[in-house]
Parts: C-alpha cells; structure tokens; sequence
C-alpha cells in the first residue's frame, strides 16, 4: 500500500526521536463520541488512550482496547512491535526502540519500525459511525517472517481503570474474536484481498491461536502528572499469528466496540481509503469557502471535524429550575474536548463559527444552531450535556448570548432567509425571557437594562470553576463580556429583523443598555494616553483604510435571501468576526491555602482600564482579565480609539503570551503560575493566571481593527507551531501560566476553531494589504 494514493492537504513528518515523545498524541474520531488516543509511536499515556466507543452517542462511553498487541518474528527470534509503559521510564515491549519515524497524512498517522531487516509500516483510522479502530500493516521483507496480532483488552468507563484483571470472555470464530464482558468487543482480521488470492506459502497463511489472556499492568505518565490513579490491569492476548512469504505482505487488524448501531467493517483497505478522501474534502472545501489555500488551513479543517458529533435519542423535556434536563436531543453537537469533555453548549456556540462557517460547513451551522435552540429552557440554552446521557446542565449566562452572535456570523456568511425566519422568534423568546428574569439570578435590570447574573454557590460565566463550596473566580453581578454579548444579541435581533423588514422587539433596551455600559465600565481614572500597541512594539501600521474596510463589513447592512449561499466568497468571512475609578475589588478566599501571595520584584497590580465586574454593590471590579479584549471585540461594545489602544496596551503588558492571554494578570496578588499536579490544584489555578488560546482570536481582531496587521500575524506564531506539539494538529485547551506547558485537553474544540478563523481573517486581511499595495504600485 502506497504512502498517499489519494494526495494529502497536510503531512507533517516527525524522526525517530521526535516521534518518541509521548507528549505526542494522536486523536481519531467516529463522529459519534467515540474516538482512538495513543501518543504518536502507539504508546498508552492516560486512561482514556486505546478505544473508547459510545453506547450512547456522542456519551455513555466506555474503553474496550488500551493497545494493540504486536509481535513480529524473523528467523527464530521474535520482538514485540508495541509498547506500554508499566512505570516510570520502563517498558515492556520495544516499540520505541525500533522507530524509523512516524507522519500524519491529513491527521491519519504512519508508524514506520525496522527490525533485522524487516520494515513493518502501520496505518490507523477510524471510519465514520462505526465504532471500530482500523489498523493496516504493511510487512516489507526479504525472508518469510510471522505476525502475531492481539489486543490488550479493557472493560471500564473510559474515565476508570481496572484495580484487578478484567473478567473477559475470548470466543474464538475463525477471524473473528468476541470479547465479552459486560460490553462486548469485536475484533476481526484480514489479509489485503490481492495477498488472499495468491500463492500460499508452505505453511498456514493465517493461525488462529487458542485464547491464553494474562494479565499486564500499564501506567499512565499523563494520568500521573495530573494527581490521578496512574495503574491499570489489562487482558493481554495475542489471536492470530500471520506467516508472510518473502517480500511481505499487508494485514488489516479491527477492534470493534459492539452497540445496537455499529455495523462490521467489511473492507478494512475500502474504509481507509473512504476515510483519507473524505479527510481531502474537508481541507479542499475549508480551501474553497475561504481562498485561503495553505496547510494550517487544511489541517486545522480536518481537526475541526472531530468535535463535530451526532446525538441520538429523542428530546425528554426536563423541568424545573435543577441543573439537568432529562433525556438528550437529536442533532448535531460539539465535544468540547478531547479526552474526557462531553458536549458542551458554550464551546459549541463560541466554536461555531470556525469549526463550521470557516470550514464551509453550513447545514452543519444550521443543524447546530437548531440542537441547542430545541433545548431552551426559559431564556437558557444548555451548558453542557452529560457524560452519563441523562440530561444537561443550565447553570450559564452567556451560552444563550453567543448562540445569537453565532445566528447572525451564520446569516452574514450564508444569508439564508429561510432559516433566520425560522430561528429569529426563538431568538426572540430568548431574549424575551432575559428580559423579564430567569434561573440563577439572571435577568435585566430594569435600572439600566444591563443583565445581571448569579446568586451564592452557582458559577455562570466561562470561568466556572467551583470547588466544593469555594466558586473560585466569583464574578456575580455583570460581568464585561456578559454585558458586550447582551448587546451583541440584542443588536443581532435588530439587524436580522431589518433584513428580514420586520419590526425590531429590543431596539430600545439595546439604546438604554449601550449608554449604560459606557457610564459604567470604563475606569475614567485610567490613563488613556498610552502609545498605540504598535508603537510600544515597535511594530509598524498598516493603516487605518484596512481597520475602516473591516469595521464597514461587520456594521454594515447584510442581505438575507430565501436561497442561502452555496459557494461563499471569502470577503464575507471578514464578517465572521467580531466588532466592525476604585482599585481593584480582590477576593482572597482560598487564596492562604493555596501559598498564593505577592511576588517579589513583580511590579504592582494596576487597575483595569475596562472593568471586568460591575458587582451587585455597584463597585468595579477592575482585575485584569482577557474579559476585556473578549469584550471590545464584539460589535455593538462601545468604545473609543484612545479606549481600545489603552486596553490593548495593557493586555499586551499583562496577559499576552506567545500561546494565549493569561486569565489574570501575574501582577496581581491572587495570580496562580502553576496549572498541573492534582485537581484542586488544576482547579484553583484554572482561572487565576493559566493561560486559554481561545481568547487570542478576539485581541487578533481588535488588531486588526487598528489596522496593526504585522502585530496580528505575530499573535499567532506560537500557536501556529504548536499545532504540531502536543495533540497533534489540534490547539491544547490551556498552558501553564509561567512555564506555558501545555495542559487540559490536548484536543479542544474552541482552540481549534478560533485559531483557525483568526488565521483566515489575517490571512484575507494581508491578501486585501498585497492588492492595496500592487495598485498603489502599478498607478
């Protein structure tokens, strides 16, 4: 089997020493929930590497295989091809060892091994719906030489490990295995139809083995840096023994997670070379819908596809105020992230717009919009959906405010009349029910119709996390970015209802609530006289003619038509985005516990210039958040030039790293360097200093809304490399504060999407800057 048959968008390859590392991860994904995790050279590192399937999709899902069992023998002697950690930097097997090097073809990985002379070549994939991971050998060799293939077998929540050997069941049907336990396994082996069909060699081609299963003890180093159980004991098993002539030969080994929808993979080859095309189109369509033909483009396309899942039960309405709502919808969802995130409503609708209009992926934005606008509850979308598949959380603020900013990038990208006629009245409800007050303190304050948010023990906004009783970044009362996406939305229903020559419903909330924003988030105390962030960069202006391009395209009128567009021009994607006097209020709970103080020779904390909390006592809150920037790139934020330089300027001496904006500045006090180590550590720090790509998407605009676009493209260098770093072709969710270590999930759906789309909005943005200059050239 060749390298490529079908050309890849993307390849990048890595040598033998680099495709060691086991920071290296690789995901696949069945469109289900379901997904395969191993570090790049194959070797388990957390509890959810190996197999997971969904019972439930996309959730309800559990792990069946931690690693293939490989053997491979040549003239009497015999090695084994995996590898898996058993404790710290000791191995059992000699996977490693014998690497040639490894690449990703359009995110699909190659493993390369030679040993006495003999290349063995391994590809993976996993075909859509199914449930199955698919892994093709290919065996060069000049000698007859044997392959004995297995499994090491797991049957557990993917979030568990087992303390003891698993009770499995092996059931030997001639090329097919049945694990049982209490879920079943599938696994099947094949020879390439081309080898079948040829001369047999003296001795048997394929030998089943009789089943003798031993039980083998894996560590997990990624599990362990993480404070959580780091052993597990799987069912090792080799099944089938493959006797190749000289020259060699290709086997296909499928391990299955068996549930009432998965069907046998017939054609291991046919479902790789299926899953390798549709991979291609994915990068040619994010190709076609932006102009932007580049590789970032092309693998950033194909990962955006992964977080994309389809649910599968029919809609139990829930009520009352608790938590969760029974049952799960029908339609398309998004992971948040990889491995151990369900679907979650926040990231889906802040990951909208990259994963699928930048993508070129409309029914899917359409489909999207629709799951989470069929599940609102009294002005609430959900927060997230459960892992166990028996309801979802509402506990959020924002999530109902992004889906109408997501409502109309999706109109300006595709102006589809027919469904913003069909999602403006939900909308409407929405903001309706906003309007008038709802769950968990939410509701307009009828004093200056800004929304207000939270009661004791509940977190609402993105920075959500809570320990026990402790709500770690408390922000009740209106928090920036909550007040900018109450007008984004209340803007969004007037100009969708322009479109459409429909009376607007809130035009004048909207009024009331942007004076009231102006009168009250600005730090008038602030100094406004700091240069440009430019200038403090020593970086010079495009000019302002690209700012005023950009600021016509997102606050100009748009045209919805009863036939959306098909074939999007990359000038509508600039519209994807966003925008066409106390010290601060510090809250130390926790903080003593937690070693958390002043740094010495760290310069003091400094007000922010925009608050970040207008709390329930009218005081500002003015610690220094990416809030702000998240803010003022929304396009119905009020402000001003001297306004956006100061806040820029103090975000780049503050917040910005080569990987993100820090959540906090580190000059303040409460500042926490260190996200790793066990969960209430991870936690207390999540907020409090760790860095988020996601938020580097909005400083990006605001850039370029200065027409900085030279800044612009350097705010994106980092994670551009990064990209090949960690999860492979993916964004991490966070990095440590001061280290910048990657941490989270190494695959996360909102890091993905808003490093995509702010690269093809800088990327149009240098293209109109290239056409400005020729024809300023050739007059």
């Amino acid at each position: 089997m060749t390298s490529a048959p079908v050309p890849s968008a993307s390849a990048y390859t890595y040598g033998p020493q680099a495709a060691r590392n086991p920071d290296l991860e690789v995901l696949l994904t069945d469109g289900q929930g379901g997904f395969a995790l191993s570090s790049l050279a194959g070797v388990p590192t957390r509890c959810h590497a190996g197999l997971v399937v969904s019972q439930q999709p996309p959730v309800s899902r559990f792990c069946h295989l931690v690693s293939p069992f490989e053997r491979l023998e040549v003239g009497g002697e015999s090695v084994d091809l995996h590898a898996l950690e058993v404790a710290p930097g000791v191995f059992e097997g000699r996977g490693l060892g014998l690497l040639t090097g490894a690449t990703v073809w359009d995110l699909l990985p190659e493993r390369e091994q030679l040993w006495r002379g003999v290349w063995v070549r391994r590809h993976a994939c996993m075909p859509q719906d199914s449930g199955a991971l698919v892994l093709l050998y290919e065996v060069r060799s000049r000698q007859s030489v044997t392959l004995t293939l297995g499994g090491f077998f797991v049957d557990r929540g993917m979030h568990a490990v087992h303390t003891a050997p698993p009770r499995l069941q092996f059931t030997p049907l001639g090329s097919e295995v049945r694990v049982q336990g209490e879920r079943a396994t599938r696994v099947t082996l094949q020879l390439r139809p081309e080898l079948a069909t040829g001369a047999v060699p003296a001795q048997p081609l394929i030998q089943a083995l009789t089943p003798q299963p031993f039980a083998q003890r894996v560590y997990y180093r990624a599990d362990a840096t993480r404070g959580e159980t780091p052993h597990d004991v799987t069912l090792g098993c080799p099944l089938w023994s493959v006797t190749l002539p000289p020259g060699g030969g290709e086997v296909a080994l499928v391990v299955q997670g068996v549930t009432p929808t998965t069907a046998p993979v017939p054609d291991p080859w046919t479902a790789f070379e299926a899953e390798r095309v549709r991979r291609r189109g994915l990068a040619e369509r994010a190709w076609q819908t932006t102009g932007v033909r580049d590789e970032l483009v092309a693998t950033l396309a194909v990962a955006a596809d992964a977080y994309l899942v389809r649910r599968g039960q029919e809609t139990k309405r829930g009520s009352g105020k608790g938590g969760a709502s029974k049952g799960t919808p029908r339609g398309l969802s998004v992971i948040a992230g990889y491995p151990w995130f369900a679907d979650w409503g926040r990231d889906a609708m802040i990951a909208l717009s990259g994963l699928t209009l930048v993508t070129g992926r409309f029914e899917d934005a359409r489909e999207l919009l629709l799951t989470f606008l069929g599940q609102r509850r009294r002005g609430l979308i959900p927060n997230h959906f459960d892992e166990s598949g028996q309801g979802a959380g509402y506990n959020t603020v924002a999530r109902p405010l992004w889906l109408a900013v997501a409502l109309e990038r999706y109109a300006r990208t595709t102006g589809d009349a027919l469904f913003v006629r069909q999602a403006l009245p939900m909308l409407r409800e929405l903001l309706g029910s906003l309007v008038q007050g709802t769950d968990y303190g939410i509701g307009m304050d009828p004093a200056d119709a800004l929304l207000r948010a939270g009661e004791p023990g509940v977190q609402l906004t993105w920075m959500d996390v809570k320990i026990h009783d402790w709500v770690v970044t408390p922000r009740h009362g209106k928090p920036v970015e909550i007040q900018a996406l109450w007008l984004a939305a209340l803007g969004a229903e007037l100009r969708l209802s322009q479109a459409l020559g429909e009376p607007p419903r809130y035009a004048a909330v909207l009024e009331r609530a942007h004076h009231s924003f102006k009168a009250q988030f600005w730090n008038h105390a602030a100094d406004l006289t700091a240069a440009p962030t430019a200038t403090l960069l020593g970086l010079g202006q495009l000019g302002s003619s690209l700012g005023g391009a950009l600021s016509d395209a997102l606050d100009g009128d748009f045209v919805l038509d009863d036939e959306p567009r098909r074939d999007t021009s990359s000038d509508a994607l600039l519209t994807v985005g966003g925008r066409p006097g106390s010290g601060p209020v510090q809250s130390t709970t926790g903080a003593s516990e937690l070693g958390v103080g002043h740094r010495p020779g760290a310069a003091p904390a400094q007000p922010a210039v925009l608050a970040d909390v207008i709390q329930p006592s009218g005081e500002q809150d003015l610690s220094v958040r990416p809030n702000a920037v998240i803010a003022l790139a929304l396009a119905d934020t009020p402000v001003v030039d001297e306004q956006l330089d100061a806040v820029l300027a103090q975000t780049e001496r503050e917040l910005l790293t080569p990987v993100g904006l820090h959540t906090l500045s580190p000059h303040d006090p409460r500042y926490l360097g260190n996200y790793g180590g066990p969960q209430l550590l991870r936690d207390a720090a999540y907020h409090q200093g760790t860095v988020w790509p996601w938020p580097l998407a909005s400083y990006v605009e605001l850039l370029l809304s200065r027409g900085e676009l030279n800044r612009a493209r350097a705010a994106l260098a980092g994670l551009t490399g990064h990209v090949w770093e960690a999860g492979i072709g993916h964004v991490s969710e966070v990095f440590s504060g001061d280290a910048l270590t990657p941490g989270g999930c190494p695959f996360q759906a909102w890091s993905v999407a808003e490093l995509l789309r702010a690269h093809v909005l800088v990327s149009l943005s240098e293209a109109q800057a290239h056409e400005q200059a020729r024809q300023t050239h050739t007059r």
